[in-house]
């Protein structure tokens, strides 16, 4: 019995030691790494060179289920963004339920030149990306950039304009305003005399960049305010984008709303009315100058083309004599005395001129 019952425990024993089967001849063997939720993910290349016009085949693991992928061709390594990439030539992919996906995508010469990598990034979501060396056969070959040991500037504040426009600016004058930002210095060491670019854009217009130093130290992990001068082109008005950039990166961006010049308006206005009336004028007086007078005349001693100028005088019109009526209370004039008017004759009566008053005296002979 005791035998037995030793027995019976050593069979009870070995059934409940685990079995490990084996994996079948055609399974791909699996790294716990990528079965592991949250791990980094990882790409896959079928080939690591290739040249301009071929396919390469892209495997990835690790990634989010059901999240749509961008995957470029970047030069430089990518340490620009995606700048130094054949943006072109991209293609997309979503990932399955497990994280994984494959995906074919075009070999293109990226706008920078080698080292290049493939770059693999979330669309939505949590960022996450993953980088694969890559050659692309043909393509040229260059150093990295250094990198700069210096500060790292970012900016702390939304910026603003400050300042106004004068006078001048009414009539056309460039309008001028003061950037005014505040950066802190996320690098490791001071940056000294930072030199910034600042542009202005107006509608699809893209902005003129110009470079602009600002004279100072901004030690690392400090802040710093800072002012710069914005001008835009003389007549400018509208809407106007000020942007800021460092190091080849954006900052920030401000509007601008610049009022009309009304003052050179009214200018061309004034001149349109005052033009025409000065020429009209001036044609006036010429014509006035050069038209021959009514009732001019020439003396002989007087100079050839030239005239003598009598000024002509209206007629005078006849005045009409008003008869006033008498007053009714007045006194009538007494009647005219015959005797003291003039006798009217007629050419038989009329008295002759040689016949002599014999009152008149005698006059001596010969005198008139």
């Amino acid at each position: 019995m005791r035998a037995a019952g030793l027995a019976l425990l050593a069979l009870l024993c070995f059934a409940l030691l685990p079995v490990q089967a084996a994996p079948p001849a055609s399974a791909t063997p699996v790294s716990a790494t990528d079965l592991t939720p949250g791990s980094s993910p990882t790409l896959r290349l079928s080939t690591r060179q290739a040249g301009k016009g071929g396919t390469l085949t892209v495997t990835g693991r690790g990634w989010r289920p059901r999240t749509l992928l961008t995957l470029l061709i970047c030069g430089q390594n990518m340490i620009g963004g995606t700048n130094a990439c054949a943006n072109g030539d991209g293609r997309a992919v979503t990932t399955g339920p497990d994280g994984a996906f494959r995906r074919d995508i075009p070999v293109a010469e990226p706008p920078k030149p080698c080292p290049c990598v493939v770059h693999a990034a979330t669309v939505t979501g949590a960022p996450a990306t993953a980088d694969a060396p890559f050659t692309v056969a043909g393509h040229p070959v260059a150093p990295l950039p250094q990198e700069d040991d210096g500060g790292r500037l970012s900016v702390l504040a939304p910026p603003r304009l400050e300042g106004s426009s004068g006078l001048l600016t009414w009539f056309g004058a460039p309008p001028q305003r003061r950037l005014v930002i505040t950066v802190g210095n996320l690098g490791s060491g001071p940056a000294k005399d930072p030199v910034f670019e600042v542009g202005a854009s107006h509608g699809v217009y893209a902005p003129q960049w110009e470079e602009r130093q600002w004279q100072g130290t901004v030690p690392a992990g400090r802040r710093q305010r800072i002012e710069l001068p914005v001008e835009l082109p003389a007549g400018a008005h509208g809407d106007y984008l000020v942007s800021l950039k460092y190091g080849g990166r954006v900052l920030a961006e401000q509007p601008w709303g610049v009022g009309r010049p009304w003052g050179v308006t009214l200018f061309w206005i004034l001149l349109c009315v005052v033009v025409p009336a000065a020429v009209f004028r001036t044609g006036m007086a010429v014509v006035d100058r050069v038209r021959p007078r009514e009732g001019s005349a020439r003396t002989p001693g007087s100079a050839p083309g030239r005239a003598l100028h009598t000024p002509h005088r209206a007629p005078r019109k006849p005045l009409r004599m008003r008869r006033r009526a008498p007053a009714p209370d007045a006194a009538q004039p007494p009647p005219a005395d015959p005797a003291a008017t003039l006798p009217w004759f007629t050419p038989d009566t009329a008295p002759s001129a040689t016949t002599s008053d014999p009152t008149d005296p005698p006059r001596a002979r010969g005198s008139t």
